[in-house]
């Protein structure tokens, strides 16, 4: 399938899906949007796919929303109405987009190579590990642009710097470099830029590499139980080790190449 917004390639277990448009900093519009969920509907689908990483061409990984429609609307151009659907939709694109990402159920990477800022930053705080170059850079932006953080930032953001490091760079908006960004945990890898991709593709094949069910049951329990409280937790685990326990086949393999001193061989049942 031909893509216009987004590159999307499949290496073995892992999938890439590339933001496409290097003239805009890869900023977020429609195309865009429909490209990436197709995207992420394919990996979801596919079995053989076990992780996806999302990355940026160009300068950036992504500026945000592409706010050229809304700059057009102001000069007097306004877009066509939306539809009744639409308007009645009360996630808007924002919050379908922010969703997409936490609940696709297999570990996502996010390869910052450049600016991440609006929407761009929360695509990269949705992912389960970010790793950047030292030309990531990050950026709030919303407050500048008279707006409340959306498509999840108020979500992410404080869970992974915590409150008081959130509001800093909410209230301020001011740019995070890379070094400091992997100092707040905004970055949990930080790479040479020439290696970004290889090496966001080695910490996916790292994870790959293990029961495809178990993976997915893993991400589901630690996504439960960051919130849950203890009985909860307790619960969800158990339900967790009986989903695992279903891939007969990875759970008799996982045993035996253990006994025999082999790596084993998954295939995901």
């Amino acid at each position: 399938m031909a893509h216009e917004a987004i590159l999307f390639e499949k290496r073995e277990h892992v999938a890439i899906i590339t933001l496409n448009k290097p003239d805009r900093l890869n900023a977020i519009g429609a195309t865009m949007r429909a490209e990436v969920t197709a995207a992420v509907r394919d990996a979801h689908a596919d079995d053989q796919i076990r992780a996806l990483i999302v990355t940026g061409a160009g300068r950036g990984f992504c500026s945000g929303a592409d706010l050229s429609a809304v700059q057009s609307g102001i000069r007097g151009n306004l877009p066509a109405p939306t539809t009744q659907a639409e308007r009645l939709d009360e996630d808007g694109w924002v919050g379908r987009w922010a969703k997409m990402w936490h609940h696709f159920d297999k570990p996502v990477i996010a390869a910052v190579n450049g600016i991440a800022a609006g929407a761009g930053m929360s695509t990269a705080l949705a992912a389960d590990i970010r790793i950047g170059s030292e030309h990531a850079r990050f950026k709030t932006v919303f407050i500048e642009r008279s707006l409340s953080p959306d498509s999840g930032m108020s979500y992410f953001l404080p869970r992974i710097v915590g409150y008081a490091r959130a509001a800093d760079l909410i209230f301020t908006s001011r740019a995070v470099d890379a070094n400091e960004a992997y100092r707040l945990g905004l970055l949990d890898r930080l790479v040479a830029h020439a290696n970004l991709l290889e090496e966001s593709v080695k910490l996916a094949n790292e994870m790959t590499q293990w029961p495809p069910l178990a993976l997915r049951v893993s991400k589901r329990v630690l996504q439960h139980n960051f919130e849950a409280g203890i009985d909860d937790a307790m619960k969800y685990e158990t339900v967790g080790l009986g989903l695992g326990r279903r891939a007969t086949n990875d759970a008799r393999e996982a045993m035996l190449a253990f006994a025999e001193k082999r790596k084993p061989k998954y295939t995901g049942t």
